[in-house]
């Protein structure tokens, strides 16, 4: 019995986080009986719908791969619908200043790398009330705090990790509670 290879057209979504476990379902003919998926060359867990449809889990990977499924017919040609693009996460490699008051409004400079669609950046699970994306630069309004505190970066390839370039400290703000003497020379 002669079987035909599969064949993949289209993937959805066509791209995910470098680190993996993205669900990507991907669309073809001949999945019957699927023997194994690849994103690149790397096996992927994987589960048979259809025999035209297949939903794999993405293994950890970077750049763009494309995705490949074998069964007795052999496995898939190469395929522009089955190319898949891995997005890095962003790292935050410095903060400047590393300090600023508990009430917030500080404009923080966070220095790193991949703030590409960048989706939000918080201080310690506080969304920063704004910032500005300039090349490798963000400027962003530090939120009200205490304590010090990660400054972490989401973008579409997720969010940065925690490190100790990206803390913030919160610096309260002096109290005067008693003067002595309380006069003095005109």
């Amino acid at each position: 019995t002669y079987v035909a290879a599969p064949t993949v057209t289209s993937i959805s979504p066509a791209t995910g986080l470098a680190a993996g476990g993205t669900t990507v379902t991907i669309t073809g003919t001949n999945f019957s009986g699927a023997t194994r998926v690849t994103f690149g060359g790397t096996a992927a867990s994987y589960t048979v719908n259809s025999d035209t449809q297949i939903t794999a889990t993405a293994p950890a990977g970077t750049g763009t791969v494309d995705i490949r499924v074998t069964t007795a017919g052999g496995p898939s040609a190469w395929s522009i619908g089955g190319f898949y693009t891995y997005i890095p996460a962003p790292t935050v490699t410095s903060v400047s200043p590393s300090e600023g008051p508990t009430t917030g409004g500080a404009t923080v400079q966070i220095i790193g790398t991949n703030f590409t669609d960048v989706k939000g950046v918080s201080f310690g699970g506080t969304a920063a009330s704004r910032y500005t994306i300039s090349g490798s630069s963000i400027w962003a309004t530090a939120p009200a705090g205490t304590g010090t505190v990660d400054i972490r970066v989401t973008t579409a390839g997720g969010t940065s990790a925690v490190s100790a370039a990206d803390q913030y400290t919160y610096v309260a703000a002096p109290t005067v509670t008693s003067i002595s003497p309380a006069t003095g020379l005109a």
